[in-house]
């Protein structure tokens, strides 16, 4: 009979399951878009059945696509929205508040409160995050705070943290399992990174009961087995990884110095520093790659917060543009220098920023600026961000030996070329952009034993195209400039 690897990608706008054979290549896959839900300003929130169900969906319309039986999946892989909140009741599973979205800066007084405390350079210390609300400590506090008599329950042990791993892991083996991977802990900024392991003094600083916590393993291991009533047959999960780095895994980046950038809802550059976790001195993130056999490998990282999310925008806010794929054309449309900048500050900046009060922002508008030049501005928007991380990653004294990239953004050559130019360095766009779902599917098969080797992995990976700089660095510069004093204008209007 023959075998099939499951993996599930839970992202932030859309679920997808993939069918992947077990020489690593996509048999059948099914996507599922669901609502975003925006309460207030600055929020952003998802209802935890929408998560659950387009899993159930779209694994269900990949066994019928492909026609295949459970007892042929050998093995499934999970990888997920980082940071996204849930809290649910261990007896009955169901969450007692919504999804609390990575996106959400609902939480931005209280991490103002801290750093005035002056609780930063601990916590940076000991989990390599900074204070922002874009991580999972202060959202738990938030929904202990406000949610009536959840303290209690979680100090009585009812109660259960997780992130949407974790939360379709319970699901998946209909609560036999609470189980999370060390790459989604340590995004939580109560997980000790150097230690491996929830920080005592963090749970007390953030005032979190231990009982909430799930069981952290390596990305590799036994997760658990599928209760039978969900596909009919009970399947080993046996790889688990946070989005960012099942990608990073995903493009076989396992050597120190290699880098990815996955464009999806947001965009996050990852640079492989090996088992050293480097401090970063321009407000990057120190975080757990990937960890295998109880051995860490650490990442550089940089995370930027509207990506697929501005072109997404651009579609259904602004009505510019009826898909993504318009695009393209009209970028090829307008020519680079038209003086428009589109900052999406949409939910804040992120790296290296860190400014929660950001709102977005379009400058150098004229009588002449169209349509074209504000989807152009969207699209070159996502490249001068990656620019700033690049260039906060040569001030901590590190540079890229490669930049991979992948997500739904990659398809976009045009996107593609003008990021090129603006880092002055190749992209490599791999033959399989699907890399979170693949590197999930990795890891998975790993523990399965369907690949022997991250050796085994590096073979299977392929480049379908590469983009070289065409620009002068008198152009890249120019471009650039007019990027920084708009970011610099919208941080002003922030104060």
């Amino acid at each position: 009979m023959k075998k099939y690897i499951l993996s599930i990608d839970q992202g932030t706008t859309s679920t997808r399951s993939i069918l992947f054979s077990t020489e690593g290549t996509i048999c059948h896959s099914a996507q599922e878009e669901f609502p975003q839900h925006f309460p207030q300003d600055g929020w952003v929130e998802h209802e935890p059945e929408d998560l659950w169900q387009t899993v159930l969906s779209t694994c269900a319309k990949v066994f019928a696509e492909a026609a295949i039986q459970p007892e042929q999946i050998g093995t499934i892989g999970i990888t997920n929205q980082r940071e996204t909140t849930l809290i649910w009741d261990r007896a009955t599973g169901v969450p007692i508040y919504r999804a609390i979205v990575w996106q959400d800066r609902r939480t931005s007084a209280y991490c103002e409160t801290l750093k005035a405390a002056g609780h930063e350079g601990l916590i940076n210390a000991k989990t390599g995050l900074l204070i922002d609300p874009y991580f999972s400590a202060t959202k738990i506090r938030w929904i202990l705070d406000q949610v009536p008599g959840a303290q209690e329950r979680a100090e009585r042990g009812e109660l259960a943290f997780g992130t949407v791993d974790s939360y379709l892991i319970w699901h998946l083996t209909c609560g036999a399992v609470h189980r999370t991977d060390a790459t989604n802990a340590s995004r939580t900024l109560i997980f000790n990174i150097h230690k491996q392991e929830w920080d005592s003094e963090l749970l007390e600083l953030f005032n979190i009961p231990a009982s909430l916590l799930p069981e952290v393993m390596d990305s590799s291991a036994d997760f658990g087995i599928t209760d039978p009533s969900i596909f009919g047959a009970g399947i080993p999960i046996n790889g688990v990884a946070g989005d960012q780095q099942a990608a990073l895994f995903g493009q076989t980046c396992f050597r120190p110095g290699m880098a990815k950038s996955t464009y999806g809802t947001g965009c996050f550059l990852m640079l492989n520093t090996g088992t050293k976790a480097l401090t970063s001195e321009s407000r990057l993130l120190t975080t757990v790659a990937y960890r295998l056999k109880g051995e860490t490998c650490y990442a550089l990282e940089g995370s930027i917060f509207a990506a697929g999310t501005t072109i997404q925008w651009l579609r259904d806010g602004l009505k510019l543009i009826g898909n993504a794929g318009e695009t393209e054309s009209l970028a090829e449309q307008t020519a680079a220098n038209h003086g428009v900048y589109l900052v999406p500050a949409f939910t804040g900046l992120g790296a290296p920023y860190w400014d929660p009060t950001a709102r977005g922002a379009i400058f150098g508008l004229t009588r002449d600026t169209g349509i074209k030049e504000i989807v152009t501005a969207g699209l070159q928007s996502v490249c001068y961000q990656t620019k700033d991380l690049q260039k906060a990653m040569e001030s901590d004294g590190v540079r890229a030996t490669a930049l991979r990239v992948d997500g739904g953004m990659v398809v976009n050559n045009w996107v593609l070329q003008f990021l090129a130019d603006m880092l002055g360095a190749t992209v490599d766009r791999p033959t399989i952009i699907e890399t979170t779902a693949l590197g999930a599917a990795y890891l998975a098969g790993l523990q399965a034993g369907y690949f022997e080797s991250l050796e085994t992995l590096e073979k299977l990976w392929q480049c379908e195209r590469t983009f070289s700089p065409q620009i002068s660095k008198a152009q890249r510069d120019d471009y650039y400039s007019g990027w920084k004093t708009s970011v610099n204008r919208v941080q002003l209007e922030s104060k």
